[in-house]
Order: C-alpha cells, then sequence, then structure tokens
C-alpha cells in the first residue's frame, strides 16, 4: 500500500506542474476565447491606479489584470472613499489620448482632467457599478 501511496503522489504532482508549465505561458482569454490584444503601444508606460468605487468586492483587483493584459501599468490597486455608478478615468498628465485609451476598454467610462505633477501616476481610474469586467482566464 504504501508503494502505491507514493506513486500515487507522484502522478499527481507530475500533472500538476504539467497543468503549470502549460498554462504560464498561456495568454488572458477573451470573449469568445480569442488572446487580448495589447492597446497600449509597444515602449509607452502608462502609469495606473484602479480604486473601486463600489461595494462589489474585488473589482479593482479584477480591472488590474485586465489592465495589465491590454499594457497598461497598473502600479496601485484598491477602495475609493466614494462611491459611483460610471466608472471615471482621472488624467493627471496632459496625455488625454491615454486617458481616452483608457476609458475605451472600460466600455462608456467618463474621463477629466486633474493635473497633479506630485503624483506617480498618469492615471487613476475610479470603477463605478456599471462596469463589468470581461470573462478571463484564472489569475491566482
Amino acid at each position: 500500500m504504501k508503494g502505491k501511496g507514493r506513486w500515487l503522489l507522484l502522478v499527481l504532482v507530475a500533472t500538476g506542474v504539467t497543468v503549470w508549465w502549460v498554462r504560464r505561458g498561456e495568454e488572458t482569454r477573451a470573449l469568445g476565447g480569442e488572446p487580448l490584444e495589447r492597446v497600449v503601444p509597444e515602449g509607452t508606460r502608462i502609469r495606473v491606479e484602479v480604486l473601486n468605487a463600489t461595494t462589489v468586492r474585488g473589482l479593482a483587483r479584477q480591472a488590474t489584470f485586465y489592465l495589465r493584459d491590454l499594457g497598461f501599468d497598473v502600479v496601485s490597486s484598491g477602495n475609493a472613499t466614494e462611491r459611483r455608478d460610471s466608472s471615471l478615468v482621472i488624467v493627471h498628465t496632459g496625455r488625454m489620448d491615454w486617458g481616452q485609451l483608457a476609458a475605451g476598454v472600460l466600455d462608456s467610462a467618463g474621463i477629466e482632467a486633474r493635473p497633479d505633477t506630485s503624483r506617480y501616476l498618469d492615471l487613476t481610474i475610479l470603477l463605478g457599478t456599471t462596469w463589468r469586467p470581461p470573462p478571463e482566464a484564472f489569475h491566482p
């Protein structure tokens, strides 16, 4: 019995390692199983803060994975003190085109300029109750 138990454990570990190895190289899948297309141009770094402005737990985390898959550099996430129905992209630098890029992938998010050179951020995204994350691959 001890020999069979060891073999079973070895097979389970080998299977787990194989699954991890295969999945670690896969791209996140969007609707229909298609890979997400990067929307941020190569070589461009857009530093983003994502804040959950709803009572839905984990929304900022889901948006973080989604935005990173699209090429945004999400450097911070958490909860906002205010509650919102619709999402808002706040542009801290003069790059309104970056705000429009983020608003475009967040489905009808508003854009507002609030220049602030003291922050190490380009954009702050306040997620509202109308935003729904797309189906995505499992993220541990």
